[in-house]
């Protein structure tokens, strides 16, 4: 029998990535000549996906994805094991993918997603709208946890039916749509502005004025706490942000700390970052809490055991995690809505009084 063509044939082919297939196929965002060239291709591999359109016709699931930025940072581990226990009450498998914190990466594993049939899906999102927005027109039921797509933009116009179509292969892509409606996508969160407001008012109380903030990737809704929270006049250089990895938040760390002696206390937005700021104020012979106050969000085994152990803003990683996979589950039967847990600052020995 003859092997049916992959979305990764057609980007082979037409020279493009996955993520590019996936778009165009599915009615997003490409230019004139991008999109006539992976249609052709399609059309001359004779790729169609229907798997995809007979199963959510049919009301058919092949389980549950799970994508994350990163697999090893703790918070996300703690996370997936949340949404692995409950698919397991349920008896459903679950996919699970890193993504990097890349957006063309999280839409190639959206596009693979589609192709083994995986129809519902949890995701801690890196891309926007135009990443997300096809798929979810398509059929796919989705679910955000921990962070919401930047923007929460898709084109407007575009229906289901239209869509399902387009990916058998039954129509023409449309031209792009300059209109914009939000995403109706529900979401689990963390109440960050909560959890970001007490620790400013905890370090104002012990005396620090110039406290800083270390921001990574998805930490919009935190970095908007913090400004808030500290008020006006902000100032902008005490704001550092970084890439995903451990390289780029220990650059930040450094960096913040040798371009701002005057600082007195750092709020770091995620544990690599936390892990960043201790790690280059022991580099830079920095004493926590004496020269630096630190307060981290997230709250990991290891943040005990440091000297002194870290305050924290914990967050209930494991449940956003259930409660995400419990949304995405019953999504059929009833319309999920979005849900904020609550966060606790966890007063420990890493900060104090501004001498």
């Amino acid at each position: 029998m003859e092997k049916r063509a992959t979305i990764k044939d057609v980007a082979e082919a037409a020279g493009v990535g996955v993520a590019t297939v996936s778009r165009v196929l599915s009615g997003g965002s490409a230019s004139a000549s991008t999109r006539e060239r992976v249609l052709a291709v399609a059309a001359q591999l004779d790729y169609r996906p229907s798997a995809l359109g007979r199963n959510l016709r049919q009301r058919r699931t092949g389980g549950m994805g799970l994508l994350v930025p990163d697999l090893t940072d703790t918070f996300f581990g703690q996370l997936a094991e949340g949404v692995l226990a409950c698919a397991r009450s349920a008896g459903e498998p679950v996919v699970i993918g890193s993504t990097g914190d890349d957006p063309e990466q999280e839409s190639e594993l959206i596009g693979m997603l589609l192709e083994q049939s995986v129809d519902r899906v949890i995701a801690v999102p890196s891309g926007d709208a135009d990443t997300w927005g096809p798929a979810i027109r398509a059929g796919m039921t989705v679910v955000f946890a921990d962070r919401q797509p930047a923007g929460a933009q898709e084109p407007a116009g575009g229906s289901a039916a239209g869509d399902l179509m387009l990916l058998d292969g039954l129509a023409p892509a449309p031209p792009a749509r300059p209109a914009a409606r939000p995403l109706e996508v529900p979401a689990v969160l963390a109440d960050d502005r909560a959890g970001i407001r007490t620790a400013v008012r905890y370090l104002r109380g012990l005396g620090h004025r110039r406290i800083a903030f270390l921001g990574g990737p998805g930490h919009d809704r935190r970095v908007a706490a913090f400004r808030e929270a500290v008020g006006e006049p902000v100032d902008e250089e005490l704001i550092v942000f970084a890439t995903g990895s451990r390289d780029s938040a220990y650059a930040a760390a450094s960096g913040l700390f040798q371009s701002r002696p005057d600082l007195s206390a750092v709020l770091a937005g995620g544990n690599v970052l936390g892990e960043a700021a201790v790690l280059a104020a022991r580099e830079l012979d920095l004493r926590v809490p004496r020269d630096v106050s630190l307060v981290m969000y997230d709250d990991v085994p290891w943040a005990e055991l440091c000297a002194p152990p870290l305050t924290v803003i914990a967050q209930p990683g494991r449940d956003i995690g259930y409660r995400a996979a419990e949304l995405v589950l019953r999504a059929a039967s009833r319309r999920p809505r979005t849900v904020v847990l609550p966060t606790e600052l966890i007063v420990r020995g890493s900060c104090g009084p501004r001498r």
